[in-house]
């Protein structure tokens, strides 16, 4: 088993679930992407990420990690293992079958992994601000009740995010979300200046996962974008003027 760094909640140390919330931090990526980049759909040395998502697979005493071609949807899928063909094009993948991995790769947006431990289900999911808004996260936990899970126990853990002090958007922006529901307001605080707001996007994933009936859920903290050190950040990357960045990998197993 590899000695990779990762993050875990105390929320999802449960009898026969393992997760991690990887860093950028042990793999053989270099420059930009330095080095746990597990991003196939960057501009990576391909081999190297295919290397960087073998050792995550192996921190788990897997092969490979099942994960989707996200693209900010609110769809997940049910996976008994590897997908038989290219990843599907989908922000979430759920399982009940031990040694499956289900992964989410993230630079800023928050991935969030489930469980269920007496009904043995679990899942990750990507949920940027966009798939947060749609439901992401609730069809996450309708794919798991058909597979058994109770909503009542299941646990959400929100992983490292780009923080509500980094997250600076546009008026056009909160006039969205309160479109969708006045009481979205309350996630937004003054910008610099009056064209803008600070979005708290893991307060608001927190808040739609509580108001889905999921009664343990917790953000383990970490700031993507203002810790350099440890995370990739599409925010930073674009303030710096890099031309691309590393994906990170949020994973969780039944054993």
């Amino acid at each position: 088993m590899s000695a990779l760094p990762v993050i875990t909640s105390p929320l999802l140390d449960l009898p026969g679930v393992r997760h991690a919330f990887f860093t950028r931090r042990g793999g053989v990526s270099e420059g930009i992407y330095a080095s746990l980049n597990v991003g196939l759909g960057s501009r990576d040395d391909q081999d190297a990420v295919v290397e960087n998502r073998r050792r995550c697979a192996a921190h788990f005493g897997a092969e490979t990690i099942v994960t989707a071609y996200q693209v900010h949807s609110a769809e997940t899928r049910v996976a008994d293992g590897p997908w038989p063909g290219d990843p599907p094009q989908l922000d979430g993948v759920v399982s009940k079958t031990p040694g499956v991995v289900c992964g989410a790769l993230a630079a800023d947006c928050a991935p969030i992994l489930f469980a269920d431990p007496r009904a043995r289900v679990v899942a990750a999911a990507h949920a940027g601000w966009k798939g947060a808004l749609t439901g992401v996260a609730e069809d996450a936990l309708a794919k798991m009740e058909a597979l058994g899970a109770a909503r009542s126990r299941i646990v959400a853990v929100v992983g490292p995010c780009i923080g509500p002090a980094s997250y600076e958007v546009g008026l056009e922006f909160l006039e969205r979300f309160e479109a969708a529901d006045p009481a979205y307001a309350r996630f937004f605080a003054p910008g610099a200046t009056p064209e803008k707001r600070m979005f708290d996007l893991p307060a608001f994933v927190l808040a739609r996962l509580a108001a889905a009936g999921v009664a343990a859920c917790e953000w383990v903290g970490h700031d993507t974008c203002a810790e350099a050190d440890d995370f990739f950040s599409n925010r930073r990357a674009f303030k710096t003027g890099e031309p691309d960045y590393g994906r990170l990998l949020s994973a969780i197993m039944l054993t």
